[in-house]
C-alpha cells in the first residue's frame, strides 16, 4: 500500500484556492483535503459543498472531505454530488454508523470513519470490516496549526490491528493533525498511509517544495518500514 499526501486547504489562502491546489499538485500531493466544520461539533466554521465543487473543477487529484459536523447524514449527498472521492465521518456523532458508512459507499464514494484523540479504538470494532479507511486525529479537531499528540503513534498501530482482525487489510489509515517532516517517518512506520498536512505546507514560503519534501520523507519511511506494516 503506497503512502499519500493529502494537502489540507484549511491552512491555505482562501482567496486563491485554485492556485494553492495547483501548487501542491506540482509538489506531488495525491489528494486535496477539505475540512468541513459547523461550529457545533468543533469550535470553528469553515466551508461547504460549493467550495468543494469549485475545487473539483480545478483539481487534478481526488477531493478528500472530512465532515467535522454534528449531522453528517444531511450533507453526504451534497458533498458526493460536489465531487468528493472520499468522505469521512466522526464516530462520536453517529448512533447508526453502519448505515452512514454504507450510504456513502452507495454513492460511489470511499467511506471513512474518524476517531478523535480521546476516542478509543474499540469504537470502530463493529465497523472495521466495512470501512475503506480510518482517519486518526492527532490533534483535537477545529483549528489548524496545532501540535501533534505523541501517543497518536500507538493509536495508529491499534487501528491497524483492528482492521486486520476484521479481515479488512485493504483499508488504509489516514492521520490528521500536526503532521510535518519531523514526524512523517514515525506515523508511516506506525501504519499511516495517508498523511494530511496543512500548516506544514501552506504556511511555508514555498508550498510546492514543502509538499515535495514531505512526500519524500513519507515515501522514504515507507521504503524502510517493516513488510508487516
Amino acid at each position: 500500500m503506497k503512502v499519500q499526501i493529502a494537502a489540507s486547504i484549511l491552512s491555505a489562502d482562501f482567496a486563491a484556492l485554485g492556485a494553492a491546489a495547483a501548487a501542491v499538485e506540482r509538489g506531488g500531493a495525491d489528494l486535496i483535503h477539505v475540512d468541513v466544520m459547523d461550529g457545533h461539533f468543533v469550535p470553528n466554521i469553515s466551508i461547504g459543498p460549493l467550495v468543494a465543487r469549485s475545487l473539483k473543477r480545478v483539481a487534478r487529484v481526488p477531493i478528500d472531505v472530512h465532515l467535522m459536523i454534528t449531522d453528517p447524514d444531511r450533507y453526504i449527498d451534497a458533498f458526493a454530488s460536489a465531487g468528493a472521492s472520499m468522505i469521512s465521518v466522526h464516530v462520536e456523532v453517529l448512533p447508526h454508523l453502519h448505515r452512514t458508512v454504507h450510504a456513502i459507499k452507495a454513492l460511489g464514494v470511499r467511506a471513512g470513519v474518524v476517531l478523535n484523540p480521546s476516542t478509543p479504538v474499540i469504537a470502530i470494532e463493529q465497523i472495521a470490516g466495512d470501512v475503506d479507511f480510518v482517519l486518526v486525529m492527532s490533534v483535537n479537531p477545529g483549528f489548524g496549526g496545532q501540535a501533534f499528540i505523541p501517543r497518536s503513534e500507538s493509536k495508529l498501530r491499534e487501528v491497524r490491528e483492528a482492521l486486520d482482525r476484521a479481515g479488512n487489510t485493504a483499508a488504509s489509515i489516514e492521520i490528521d493533525g500536526g503532521i510535518d517532516r519531523s514526524n512523517a517517518a514515525l506515523v508511516v512506520a506506525a501504519g499511516a498511509r495517508i498523511l494530511v498536512a496543512g500548516s506544514a505546507i501552506f504556511h511555508s514560503s514555498d508550498p510546492e517544495q514543502a509538499t515535495r519534501e514531505l512526500k519524500a520523507a513519507a515515501v522514504g519511511a515507507l521504503a524502510t518500514a517493516s513488510p508487516a506494516l
